[in-house]
């Protein structure tokens, strides 16, 4: 495993062990091409596929995409059951591959609203790579969520363990709270990625952006390559990280 990005003035960077992207534009790049926005969810698609085997060669650890968002119903039917049917698909694919290339795929989100069929074949992936080592690759889909959503669920959860006596009220501190979280177990990102020009979070991972460097790009998603990924990192560690304290 490369463990480390080369800059073009030769420079050898650690990545983070934890980046996460919102995967933006795939919309306008098929607009701009005359397609339909299908062609673009399709050609993001591929983007995931070749950015996460990227993330994997160079020793991230975990990449979390924001894949689908408690706000993307209000899109057409036809767009929408276009990009389930391309998770379907790939989850698919990916069954067969996960286990022997040591890469754990695991869900954030609410999926009461998913189809059965993909909610299914979602709880299928994370059950098959669920045994493997945390030192493999994790790669973290965000289907049918919203930062606020996940907080909001964390909080009724520990609430019904209040009224069951299993949890205190005056127990609730940063970690507890954590526990119940989507991303129960997993860093927070050291890194967040926004392709598209937009200079949002778009309600992702709330919580856990607290202390996150973020990289703002205007190269659309499907575009976005290992060479833009790499430029992500350089930048990354540009920044100075204080988590609230003064530097020394």
């Amino acid at each position: 495993m490369q463990e480390t990005i080369n800059t073009p003035a030769g420079q050898a960077l650690t990545p983070p062990r934890h980046i996460a992207i919102i995967m933006d534009g795939n919309g306008r790049w098929a607009t701009q091409r005359g397609l339909p926005r299908t062609a673009g969810h399709k050609a993001g698609a591929e983007t995931f596929r070749r950015i996460a085997t990227y993330c994997k060669n160079i020793g991230v650890k975990y990449l979390t995409v924001y894949a689908f968002s408690t706000e993307n119903w209000k899109r057409s039917e036809t767009e929408v059951a276009a990009i389930m049917a391309l998770l379907k698909r790939y989850l698919l694919e990916a069954v067969d591959t996960m286990e022997k290339d040591h890469i754990r795929l695991h869900f954030f989100g609410d999926m009461t609203p998913i189809a059965p069929d993909l909610r299914a074949l979602a709880r299928e992936t994370d059950e098959i790579t669920e045994h493997l080592s945390r030192d493999d690759f994790q790669a973290n889909v965000c289907l049918n969520y919203g930062g606020r959503d996940e907080i909001l669920r964390a909080a009724r959860r520990f609430a019904a363990d209040c009224a069951a006596g299993e949890k205190q009220p005056e127990e609730l501190d940063d970690a507890l709270f954590s526990s119940y979280l989507d991303s129960a177990g997993i860093p927070d990102p050291e890194l967040i990625i926004r392709p598209s020009g937009e200079l949002r979070l778009s309600n992702f991972l709330l919580w856990q952006c607290a202390y996150s460097e973020f990289y703002f790009t205007d190269v659309l998603w499907p575009d976005f390559d290992e060479a833009e990924l790499d430029r992500a990192i350089a930048a990354y560690h540009h920044r100075d990280r204080r988590f609230g304290g003064v530097k020394k």
